[in-house]
């Protein structure tokens, strides 16, 4: 099998379904038009609500979303083969993604541009909204832990990436300060951009320096760091940290993606791995313990489905579009367009030979029994300079992956060490820029739940509260992160992530319920939701009987298996909430649109 067949198949499905399936979704279903304004005019303060150009409102969407979920979940999950990640990859964002992110953003457009628990709590009541918004409580959380677990394998015993990583965040202060202080976002950009190049390319100098030595960190090490981080990018101010590393690492996805297009297209690298890898189809695989299904459905929620798309939906974008119709490009098609990240990823990780893939992404033990041997892996290494086995997490095999497709060009060669650091400094920025904004939506929360208790917490510019529900936020997904292995968090992580795609399935199959001219077209949130929930309580069940209650497995940790119970119960409390409100709604005739309004 080619990689380039699999791509251009990919494209070819996900734009005959954006043509298709997008419009009969938005204008038929939802009934979208443009009679009336959206909450960007309707509230326009020039802050929050501001109205934007679809393209511009498209790419903010889709850098949100677009973290390392899709990146990392397809290379965990080639563990199975190529063939189940493809499948799930093309038919979870269709039929699943797209109308997910797209009804969310409705949702709470038709509300004004509230968040998804204040639209469930109007919606279904005070018991759903208040589940609702403390399942999210828990979901970025975890979210928080998953991401982090990713970086840990890639920056251990690695002085020039963590030094490239280090460096971003001066580099994204310095930028937030010219933009402030002259507005002139030209200068600032290429004041950024030269200085990441230039922090890859002297990566090389500091080893074996005094500075080398402080920066060769483990593990441990890296995952106290990393919630300290935390601590102090949610507690800066955004313009500080926040949105300019957001801004510099949209220029680092749009150069490595289209870079890896093209080379598919031009080098046209042939899939290594099998369709399918029998031996771990029913679980005891070294990566991901559980069984192909329902485990492929978890281990990949970004690039297919995912609950996270929620908080955004909810939260930045609804304030931002200029027309209802732009609906379509930044709802719809954004997550599209992310599966195609997804498929990118899932055939880095393919090229690569099935052994050096384990020996990579498994234990030196658990490789060790698999009786495998590694291929190309030690002329990689070489080329790399640096040890790259035993390397978990994903990270490492999307760079590894990305520079051995490359390596088919002769003069790329001497170029792959800092090629792959590169690509090592872009994941690690991405699921840096995620862990800022992801924090200070922990925070936010923490604030909202405990200024009930205490309502001068409610304020999130009273600095004690700030700094007060940072430090929580920190050192709740800390002991996460320092509490588990990838393949326990991460599996942690996706059952929390598609359970919050569910609650945001619930609210897409009450809104159709209310909107749609035929009552059957609830099917179009009601089928995926139906496949995700029993999906996700079969693999919470799953972990939590095999993995975090067995005192014989690696990922024991009765904590995780408290979490996986809890987010649980809140979703079928919202569950059954809901299916009582449908109920409701399908005894009487279907409200207008002014009604939902």
């Amino acid at each position: 099998m080619n990689a380039i067949t699999l791509v251009i198949a990919a494209i070819c499905i996900l734009t005959i379904a954006y043509r298709l399936y997008g419009i009969f979704f938005t204008k038929t279903v939802l009934k979208i038009n443009d009679d009336r304004p959206t909450p960007a005019h309707e509230k326009n303060d020039g802050k929050d609500f501001v109205p934007t150009s679809k393209w511009v409102a498209f790419g903010h969407h889709f850098a949100a979303i677009a973290a390392a979920g899709p990146l990392v979940g397809p290379i965990l999950a080639a563990q199975f083969g190529y063939l189940p990640g493809y499948l799930w990859l093309l038919i979870g964002a269709v039929i699943g993604g797209a109308v997910h992110d797209a009804v969310v953003l409705f949702a709470s457009m038709t509300k004004g541009g509230k968040s998804l628990s204040e639209v469930m709590r109007e919606e279904l009541g005070p018991v759903a909204g208040f589940c609702t918004g403390l399942a999210m409580l828990f979901i970025i959380t975890i979210t928080m832990a998953g991401l982090s677990m990713v970086i840990l394998g890639a920056l251990a015993e690695n002085p020039w990436g963590t030094f490239a990583v280090a460096a971003t965040i001066p580099i994204a202060m310095l930028m937030g300060i010219i933009t402030k202080f002259t507005g002139n976002l030209k200068l600032s950009t290429i004041i950024g951009v030269i200085l990441l190049v230039a922090a890859v390319f002297y990566g090389p100098y500091i080893q074996g320096t005094w500075l080398g030595d402080v920066l060769t960190l483990d593990r441990e090490t890296l995952s106290i760091i990393l919630p300290i981080y935390a601590f102090f990018a949610a507690a800066l101010p955004v313009w500080f940290l926040l949105a300019p590393r957001d801004y510099l690492s949209s220029f680092m996805k749009i150069g490595v993606f289209i870079a890896l297009i093209i080379g598919v297209f031009i080098i046209n690298p042939t899939i290594q791995f099998p369709a399918i890898i029998p031996d771990f189809l029913g679980g005891g695989g070294p990566i991901v313990a559980g069984p192909v299904w329902p485990f492929v459905s978890i281990t990949i929620a970004c690039g297919a489905i995912s609950g996270f798309h929620a908080f955004v939906g909810s939260g930045t974008t609804p304030k931002m579009l200029n027309r209802w119709e732009d609906i379509r490009l930044v709802g719809f098609g954004a997550m599209l367009v992310e599966c195609v990240v997804g498929v990118m990823a899932l055939i880095a990780a393919t090229v690569l030979h099935p052994a050096d893939y384990f020996a990579i992404n498994s234990t030196p033990e658990a490789f060790a029994k698999l009786g495998m041997t590694v291929v190309d892996l030690p002329a990689l290494s070489e080329a790399i300079g640096m040890d790259l086995e035993g390397r978990t997490g994903g990270a490492v095999t999307l760079a590894v992956g990305m520079a051995s497709i490359f390596a088919g060009v002769e003069w790329f060669s001497h170029l792959t060490k800092y090629f792959y650091q590169f690509v090592i400094m872009f994941e690690a920025v991405f699921i840096l820029t995620a862990i800022d904004a992801g924090t200070r939506t922990a925070r936010y929360l923490i604030q909202d739940f405990l200024g009930n208790v205490y309502k001068p917490l409610k304020k999130t510019d009273w600095m004690p509260g700030a700094i007060g529900a940072s430090a929580l936020a920190c050192v709740m997904w800390g002991y996460l992160l320092n509490s588990g292995d990838i393949a326990s968090v991460w599996a942690l992580f996706g059952v929390s992530n598609q359970l919050m795609a569910s609650i945001g399935l619930v609210c897409g199959v009450t809104f159709v319920l209310k909107v749609a001219d035929k009552r059957i077209y609830a099917l179009t949130c009601f089928i995926p939701l139906v496949y995700l929930y029993i999906t996700v309580n079969v693999a919470g069940f799953w972990m939590v009987k095999n993995v975090y209650w067995n005192d014989a497995a690696g990922g024991f940790n009765v904590l995780n298996g408290v979490l996986s119970i809890i987010m649980l119960t809140l979703g079928l409390i919202i569950v059954i909430t809901s299916v009582l409100k449908w109920r409701e709604l399908w005894k009487h005739p279907r409200f207008t649109k002014k009604a939902v309004a």
